[in-house]
């Protein structure tokens, strides 16, 4: 079977690696979500234990899209500034540094 697109069944096989992630991270849930919301967004966030310690995953349930941060990327929000949200926030899906290592 031919892909929709160059790198379709590549793209297939990382979402499935992903939701197998969180689905682990969910399992090792500490307490319960916290969901916040507002007219604009909706984020649940929770806390969870893995085999590098304790870690907060953060998740958006409208695109599906989700982070896992341990402590010192968690602090490290705290040392920006409001240009840095703006700039996540201005170009959504999309790293603020490109990851390719070519």
């Amino acid at each position: 079977m031919k892909s929709d697109w160059e790198g379709a069944e590549e793209g297939r096989r990382a979402a499935v690696r992903a939701a197998a992630e969180l689905a682990k991270l969910r399992a090792a849930m500490i307490g319960e979500p916290i969901t916040l919301a507002n007219e604009f967004a909706e984020a649940t966030v929770f806390k969870t234990h893995t085999r590098n310690g304790v870690r907060l995953v953060i998740e958006s349930p409208k695109s599906g899209q989700w982070v896992s941060v341990d402590p010192l990327e968690l602090e490290s929000l705290t040392w920006q500034g409001p240009a840095t949200f703006s700039a996540l926030v201005g170009s959504p899906f999309k790293p603020l540094f490109d990851e390719d290592p070519s």
